[in-house]
Formats: C-alpha cells, structure tokens, sequence
C-alpha cells in the first residue's frame, strides 16, 4: 500500500486535483477528512465530513484520528484509514498534518499544490465565495503552510493547468507504486 499526502494552501485547486485523480484511478481510496467548519456554497455535501465541536470532541478522545489540527476557527482531522484492499491511501490535508502522516508512514509520498501566483490564489478564492477577511486569513496562512512545506520532503506541483497538474501528481503516484513505496 502507498500513502499518498496531497497538501496546499486553500484555493490552489487541490480538491479538483484530488477528484479528478479518484474519479480516473480505480486503486486510489480518499480518506474522508472530518472538519467542524460550515460547508461552503456550492461546495459537495461528501467533500468532508461535515460535524458538530462535539462529535469531533468525541472522536478525538476515542482515537478515532490518525492526526488533526486546529485550522484557522474550525478543527480538522484524519480519521485511521481503512482502506478496500488492493487500494493506496490518499489523503487530502494540510501541511501539519502531512508531517504527521510522514512520522507514522516513512514512505509515504507527500505533494504540495500551489497556485502559479499569489494573484491567482486570491482569485480562485474569492471565485469560490470566500469573504473578504477569509480571504485574507488564507492567504496569511498560504505563507506560513509554505514555509512548513519546505522543511518537509514534498514533490511540489505548480497547478496552472488542472489536466497537466493532475497528470504530474499522477505520474508521481505512479512512480511511488513502481518503487514498492508504502
């Protein structure tokens, strides 16, 4: 089994990529993240699981993560995987968290989705109906998950063009697998 950890800042796109790489590869299991936060408008109602503070609370204190974190005003985590068998792990989180998942899976591959531009970041933003102050408050966090991702071995893939950007994570998958990684 491969891990695969695909992180990057909000509005670089990585939930597209991540979709599109599940929808075309039948050996890829998506672990579903828990989030406390309010689903967004327009957003999938399985892009997460969507809970209450208490029901995470609860997990949290039955060790039902495998890692989550505190993210701006909402809390986020992993649950422990169970994976079909014959699948590879992917999980979709962020920068911390992806540490964490380095500790427990050594060989597990790590991918950093970036915007081409800071420009750009803002505007995929503010297309998907994020406020002003939300907007600002990732773009903040944007640099400090950089900075973090830089300390760890992530392959980084720039997502100017979604198909080119999904073909390159898949490629790394790939490559991952070929080497009995996991």
């Amino acid at each position: 089994m491969v891990v695969i950890v695909i992180s990057g800042p909000g509005g670089v796109g990585k939930g597209t990529v991540v979709s599109d790489l599940v929808a075309s590869d039948d050996k890829l299991w998506l672990s579903r993240s828990w989030t406390t936060r309010d689903r967004r408008d327009g957003e999938a109602a399985d892009a997460y699981n969507f809970v209450t503070e208490d029901q995470f609370s609860d997990h949290v204190e039955r060790g039902g993560f495998i890692e989550w974190v505190e993210f701006l005003d909402y809390r986020q985590g992993s649950p422990l995987p169970e994976p079909p068998p014959g699948c590879d792990v992917l999980f979709e989180i962020d920068v911390v968290g992806a540490g964490r998942i380095k500790e427990l899976f050594p060989d597990a591959l790590l991918i950093f989705i970036d915007a081409p531009d800071r420009e750009e970041q803002e505007s995929r933003l503010r297309s998907r109906g994020d406020d002003e102050e939300r907007v600002q408050q990732r773009l903040k966090k944007a640099a400090e998950e950089k900075a973090k991702a830089s300390q760890l071995p992530f392959e980084v893939v720039i997502n100017d063009d979604l198909a080119a950007a999904v073909q390159e994570v898949g490629n790394l998958i790939a490559a991952a697998r070929g080497s009995g990684s996991g």
